[in-house]
Order: C-alpha cells, then sequence, then structure tokens
C-alpha cells in the first residue's frame, strides 16, 4: 500500500546519511520431508489435493472428513506454542530460511537486509492498558507462528466461517520472515498511563533546513518493520498483523520497499539505491558485538530500563528527483556522493571500503572529496555512527507532476536518536550536495522494544 504525494517542491531539500550491512545471514539447515503421506498433512493440504482431481466434489464434506480423519489429519496441533515445530496445523512449507521471533534483540534490526520490506505505522484506537497489553500479546503470538512458516493457528476449513489465516502464503516458505515492533512518542499520554515511562528526549525530530514534510506520511502511535526475501510473504504477515489489530488500531499509513534480490547478486554485494550508488558501505559491522552495544542497542545506564537491549528506530520518505538526476553528468553525480558509481571507493581511492582520504587535493588544489559531498559531510569527524537498513521505494507516478513517484525509505536503528542521528542530519540539512536531488516527506521515530523471551510479549516490560 502507498500513497501520492502532493506536487513536488522545487526547493532544496534535506539528505539522510546514505551509507545497509551487506553481510549475508547464516542459514538453518533442516532436512525436507518428501512423500504425501511421509509427513503431516494439514486439512488444506489434503482439500488441494482432493480439488485437483475432482474427489471433493464427489466426496462432500463428510467423505472428506473421513479421510482426513483416518489419516490423522483432524488432531489438534501437539504444542500450543505460537512457532513450535510440533504444530500440525502449519500450511506453509518449511526450509532453512527461518529466524526465531524469540531473542535477546527483536529480529530485523541486526538481521541481514532480506530483498523486501513492509512497513505499517499504526494509530491506537483504545484507552486502556488492558486492551493495549491484549493487542500486543496477539501480535506476539501470530508473529512467532509467521516467522516459523506457519499459517496462523486457527479455523481455517470450515466454510462457513472466516479462515484464521488470509492464505496467499500457504506453500510459501518463511523466507527469512523478520517482525520488528516499535512505538512511537504519541503513545506515551494520558491513554494508557505511560506517560511517566516515556524516555527522556523521546520526541518526534526537529525540523531540518529543506523538510517539506506531509502528514499522510508521519508519525503513528506504533510501528511494525516486515522484512523478508520474497513480498508475498512479506505482504502476508503485514495483512494479517493489520487484520488482528482491527477495533484496537488503524492504519495510519504504509510503504512497500525493495532492493536487489540475493538470486540477481549472489555475491550479496552492498545494494544500490535508484541513484545508481551504493548505500550502506559504511555501516558498522553487526557482527561486532561491542560494536553494536555502542552504537545500536540501548545500554541500562541510558534510563528508560525497559528499552534496554531495544534501539530507536528513524524513518525517512524521501522522494528522489529522478528525472532531474538522470540529466546529471557521471562526474557531478560521483562528485555529489564522493564516490566512484560502478566500485563504490571514495574519490582518489581504488576500494569500495577504502577508508577515503579527506585532505588529498588535485592538480588545481581543490579537494578530491568535494567538501560538501554526501559521505564527507555524513561521516563528520567520524566519531559518531548509525546502523542504516533503507529500502529503494516506487509507488507509481506522480498524476500532478508526471514524475515517478520514487525513492528511498529510509531506516536506521541507534542507541540515541538526539546524540546519533539529529547531529547528523543538520549537518547533512545545511550543506549536502545530494540536497538538489531529493525531497524528505515522510518522517517518524518509534522506540523498538528489546526482544521476547518465550512465555512473554511484545512490550511486556513496558505495559
Amino acid at each position: 500500500m502507498s500513497k501520492k504525494n502532493s506536487s513536488e517542491d522545487q526547493s532544496k531539500s534535506t539528505s539522510v546519511p546514505s551509507e545497509v550491512d551487506s553481510t549475508s545471514s547464516t542459514e538453518i539447515n533442516t532436512e525436507p520431508q518428501t512423500g504425501v503421506f511421509k509427513k503431516p498433512v494439514s486439512r488444506r493440504d489434503m482439500l488441494r489435493l482432493a480439488g485437483a482431481s475432482g474427489v471433493g466434489l464427489l466426496l462432500g464434506s463428510s467423505g472428506a472428513l473421513g479421510i482426513m480423519k483416518a489419516t490423522g489429519l483432524t488432531k489438534q496441533p501437539a504444542s500450543d506454542t505460537p512457532g513450535s515445530a510440533e504444530n500440525v496445523t502449519t500450511g506453509i512449507t518449511h526450509g532453512g530460511d527461518q529466524y526465531s521471533f524469540y531473542d535477546i534483540h527483536q529480529p530485523g534490526i541486526v538481521t541481514p537486509s532480506q530483498n523486501f520490506m513492509c512497513f505499517a505505522s499504526f494509530d491506537v484506537t483504545l484507552n486502556d492498558a488492558a486492551g493495549l497489553r491484549r493487542l500486543f500479546q496477539a501480535w506476539t503470538k501470530a508473529s512467532a507462528s509467521l516467522m516459523a512458516g506457519e499459517l496462523l493457528d486457527g479455523q481455517n476449513e470450515n466454510p462457513h466461517l472466516p479462515p484464521a489465516d488470509t492464505g496467499e502464503a500457504a506453500g510459501l516458505s518463511s523466507s527469512k520472515l523478520t517482525i520488528t515492533f516499535g512505538a512511537g512518542p504519541a503513545l506515551f499520554d494520558h491513554r494508557f498511563g505511560l506517560s511517566g515511562k516515556k524516555p527522556a528526549n523521546f520526541a518526534e525530530l526537529p525540523a531540518f533546513n529543506g523538510d517539506n514534510l506531509q502528514s499522510e506520511w508521519c508519525g503513528g502511535d506504533l510501528a511494525v518493520q516486515i522484512c523478508a526475501d520474497d513480498m508475498q510473504v512479506a505482504f502476508h504477515a503485514m495483512r494479517n498483523l493489520i487484520r488482528i489489530a482491527r477495533g484496537s488500531a488503524v492504519l495510519r499509513w504504509s510503504q512497500e520497499g525493495f532492493q536487489r534480490s540475493s538470486a540477481a547478486d549472489p555475491n550479496q554485494a552492498t545494494p544500490r539505491n535508484l541513484m545508481g550508488f551504493k548505500d550502506g558501505t559504511a555501516n558498522p559491522s553487526v557482527k561486532d558485538n561491542n560494536m553494536m552495544n555502542e552504537v545500536v542497542w540501548v545500554q541500562p545506564q541510558d534510563g528508560a530500563g525497559w528499552m534496554t537491549n531495544g534501539s530507536y528506530m528513524v524513518v525517512r520518505r524521501i522522494r528522489m528527483r529522478i528525472e532531474v538526476w538522470d540529466r546529471s553528468s557521471l562526474a557531478d553525480q560521483e562528485n555529489t556522493f564522493g564516490r566512484e558509481r560502478v566500485s563504490g571507493a571514495p574519490l582518489g581511492s581504488q576500494h569500495e571500503f577504502d577508508r577515503g582520504d579527506m585532505e588529498a587535493k588535485d592538480t588545481s588544489g581543490k579537494p578530491v572529496i568535494p567538501m560538501n559531498a554526501h559521505m564527507r559531510v555524513a561521516r563528520g569527524d567520524g566519531t559518531m555512527q548509525i546502523l542504516r537498513r533503507p529500502y529503494s521505494y516506487s509507488s507509481g507516478m506522480d498524476k500532478v507532476t508526471g514524475q515517478l513517484d520514487a525513492g528511498l525509505f529510509f531506516i536506521s536503528y541507534q542507541r540515541s536518536i538526539e546524540k546519533q542521528f539529529i547531529p547528523m542530519q543538520q549537518r547533512l540539512a545545511q550543506i549536502d550536495a545530494l540536497n538538489e536531488y531529493i525531497q524528505h516527506i515522510g518522517s517518524a521515530v518509534f522506540a523498538c522494544f528489546p526482544g521476547v523471551q518465550q512465555g512473554g510479549y511484545i512490550g511486556d516490560q513496558l505495559v
């Protein structure tokens, strides 16, 4: 789901730090089962087999049920635990591509970026903490099942009732699905008695030079970031979480995103944005636990104890003026980023991950990496980092301008928005050469909860 923005503002706008870690994940090896009657088969599988040969029409519901009973297909789940491998209501093929929902940190933060993303921002319609708690518990149970590659538990075959699961992911693997939850500043008001638990200085971002924010792309009480290597799997998860929230929360806005797929680039090189440049080169290593504790994960001494092992998320929807960019010379483009387009190397260097010589001058005495180049401005003095996890987006044509509504859905994670993201963005908003080609039209921040333990639920230390 995406929305159309208003006519393009011709004034300059602000940039964000570009530069997502390109490391690939370690897959879980599982032994696939073979043979129709050598593995647990769901009622849905049985009906699919019957329907394929017309047998279902001849047997009717009672006849089909008899076969299902004879093969043990009607027994109850062996485990009520969401995501349990023993749950025989499974309707999605298991494979070596699963992440666990339960961990000390939420999935989808330091997880290597998957191919696709669905992002949803919600407004909570409840007015009591108990109701909010029930929503979090329901989302937790569903998320654990979805990430384990299972259809949602419940009645999925009764022709007289709506199925518990919407069904479009039946037969698909979990495709490295991750689901990440966060709470916006607006959640900490009088409705749920959470004002005393609001982290210090946790607020919507200040106005930056050149912002052209549109309310339909801003804010929200709650956020869900869903990523997977298959778009249908990601959409299925978002759709069912929206469905579960009915009566408790309503969708405020949503955005789909993509990057180069693992099939298109088996080497898993750093992804490129829609301007053709690599995006994520300067990310800190997610394999360095000490670095992640310093840059990404909230520590006990940071205050707001319920956020320990969580992280703060910044979201910016950035419209790219692609048509203008496409008319710029290669030299102008490379000077804008401060990097070579093909290799991703800093200007004057040979390799993508070279540090870059900020003191180097050309024959005329000018800096090889221009003073307003994006990589130079984003780096600053090099003492402050964030973890970028952006995706490209395309939402069709802007009917007002006749131009593409496409750009970067920027997501970053950091231990402190105030100390890390805001100073960096303030520099970029003032002098980044990239501002000529982009416009910030959406903005939101969320406090992403710490990970969930078995038996707990998202936000259980908050509400």
